[in-house]
C-alpha cells in the first residue's frame, strides 16, 4: 500500500523507547505496525540499540535534530506517561544502573546542579524533554501526541507544567489515555481527545508472534513448570523494604493456596527506579508456595508472559493493558505511599474498566484483589479487550488520514 503525497515525509516515532520499560518498548511496534513500517525514524534522548530485548535501534533526539531540524517530517509522541517526567529523571533512567545510584547520591539534593547535568547529557535545554519542542523541528509537517499520559502534571512545578502545555498548544493533534491527564488540559485550553494506551492493541496486532513465543521462548518453560496456571506478579524497586516484601509474601502464599496457582515474578523494566531481581528473590525466600522468577527482559517473552498467565498483579501499567488485551484477570498494585493519591494506574483503570472491575489495591489488599479478578466473567473481559483495541484503532485511523496515509488494512 503506497502513501498520497505525504508519501515522502519521514514519520519520527519518539518516546522513551531508549531504556529498558515495558511500555515504551512496546510502543514503536504498536506505531510501526498501524503504520505498516513505511519511512519511520526511531527516536528517544539518548542514542540506544534494544534490539537484543526486542526493542529498536533508537536516534538521540538531539543529533536527530541537527541533521533533519530543516526537513520536513512528521513527529509521533507514541504513548508514555511523558508529561510529567522532568529532564532529571529522563537522565537519571538512562544511565546504566551501576552508575545511576552515584549520581543520585551526588546530585539529588541539589536542584541546580542536577538540572544542569541533566541538560548536559540529554543536549537539550527542556524541562520536560520527552514532549518534543516544536523549534527543534521548525519545518515539522505535523507534531502528534497520540494516547500519552502525565497524571500529575497539575502537581507539577510551574515551570515544567507552564512549558509542556506551550508545547502541547503548538501541536496539531493531542490525544491523552486517561480522564486525570485529560482534565487539566482542558482547564488550560489545550484541546485534547481521549483515547485507550497504544499496547491495547497488542494482541490484535502481534496475538500470533507472541503465542509461538509461549511455545519457543523463556516463558515455555514457566507454562510447562505450573500445570495448574501461575499468577504473573512484578512489583518496582521501591517496594523493596521488609515489611513490605513480608507481606506481599504472605499474600502471595495464601493467594496461591487458594487459586491452586503458582507465582512467577519478573521485571517489566530494568532501567533505574523500574524493577529489582533482588526483591523477588527476597520474597521468593519468604514464601511457602511454588515460586518461580523469571529472568528473561525480552519484550516478547514477557508479553508472552501475561498472555499466558491465569492473572497479572503488579505495580506495572503496561502488564496490566497487556493482560487486559489478552482478555487475563488483572488487578494494579499501589506502593504504601501511593495509596489514596493519584497515580497511573488507578487513573487509567478508571477510566477504561467497568467500575465494578478489580483495579487497584496496596500490598495487604493482594489476595482480595487477585481473588475478585480471578471471578470475573472471561466473557466480559474478551469483551472489553476488543472495545478498547477497536477505540484505539479507530482514533488511529483518524491519525492516519491527518498524516495523508491510507486506512490500514
Amino acid at each position: 500500500m503506497k502513501h498520497d503525497s505525504a508519501a515522502g515525509t519521514p514519520t519520527i516515532l519518539f518516546g522513551a523507547f531508549d531504556r529498558h520499560n515495558f511500555g515504551d518498548l512496546l510502543f514503536p511496534h504498536i506505531a510501526a505496525a498501524l503504520l505498516e513500517n513505511e519511512n519511520l525514524i526511531f527516536a528517544g534522548l539518548a542514542e540506544r540499540d534494544l534490539r537484543s530485548h526486542g526493542g529498536h535501534q533508537v536516534r538521540a533526539l538531539a543529533r536527530l535534530a541537527a541533521a533533519w531540524g530543516e526537513r520536513p517530517v512528521n513527529i509521533i509522541h507514541v504513548g508514555g506517561e511523558i508529561l510529567s517526567c522532568d529532564a532529571w529523571q529522563a537522565a537519571v533512567m538512562l544511565l546504566p544502573s551501576e552508575q545511576a545510584q552515584g549520581t543520585i547520591a551526588r546530585l539529588d539534593r541539589h536542584p541546580r546542579d542536577r538540572l544542569e547535568w541533566a541538560h548536559a547529557q540529554l543536549g537539550i535545554p527542556d524541562l520536560a524533554p520527552y514532549a518534543l519542542s516544536r523549534q527543534l523541528f521548525p519545518r515539522a509537517a505535523r507534531v502528534i501526541y497520540h494516547g500519552v499520559g502525565g497524571v500529575d502534571l497539575a502537581q507539577r512545578e510551574p515551570a515544567l507544567r507552564h512549558e509542556v502545555l506551550a508545547k502541547l498548544k503548538a501541536a496539531d493533534t493531542v490525544s491523552v489515555r486517561d480522564e486525570l491527564t485529560l482534565a487539566p488540559l482542558s482547564a488550560a485550553g489545550v484541546t485534547a481527545g481521549l483515547v485507550p494506551d497504544p499496547a491495547a492493541m497488542v494482541a490484535e496486532l502481534f496475538g500470533a508472534r507472541i503465542r509461538r513465543q509461549a511455545l519457543q521462548g523463556a516463558a515455555a518453560g514457566i507454562v510447562d513448570a505450573f500445570p495448574q496456571g501461575y499468577i504473573a506478579v512484578q512489583f518496582s524497586a521501591d517496594f523493596g523494604d521488609d515489611a513490605t516484601l513480608a507481606e506481599i509474601a504472605a499474600q502471595l502464599d495464601r493467594t496461591a493456596l487458594s487459586s491452586c496457582c503458582g507465582v512467577v515474578f519478573f521485571r517489566a523494566g530494568a532501567a533505574p527506579w523500574h524493577d529489582d531481581l533482588a526483591c523477588f528473590e527476597r520474597v521468593a525466600a519468604r514464601m511457602q508456595s511454588g515460586v518461580k522468577i523469571f529472568s528473561s527482559l525480552d519484550l516478547w517473552d514477557i508479553c508472552a508472559l501475561i498472555a499466558h498467565s491465569r492473572a497479572y498483579c503488579g505495580s506495572s501499567l503496561h502488564g496490566r493493558i497487556v493482560a487486559t488485551a489478552f482478555a487475563q484477570p488483572r488487578v494494579s498494585l499501589l506502593h504504601p505511599d501511593q495509596e489514596g493519591k493519584a497515580s497511573k494506574q488507578a487513573a487509567y483503570a478508571r477510566t477504561w474498566e467497568a467500575a465494578d472491575a478489580p483495579q487497584v489495591v496496596g500490598v495487604t489488599g493482594i489476595w482480595q484483589g487477585i481473588t475478585a479478578a480471578l471471578a470475573q466473567d472471561k466473557t466480559s473481559l474478551a469483551a472489553q479487550a476488543g472495545h478498547l483495541s477497536r477505540l484505539y484503532r479507530e482514533s488511529f485511523d483518524t491519525l492516519r488520514s491527518r498524516l495523508g496515509v491510507n486506512p490500514a488494512r
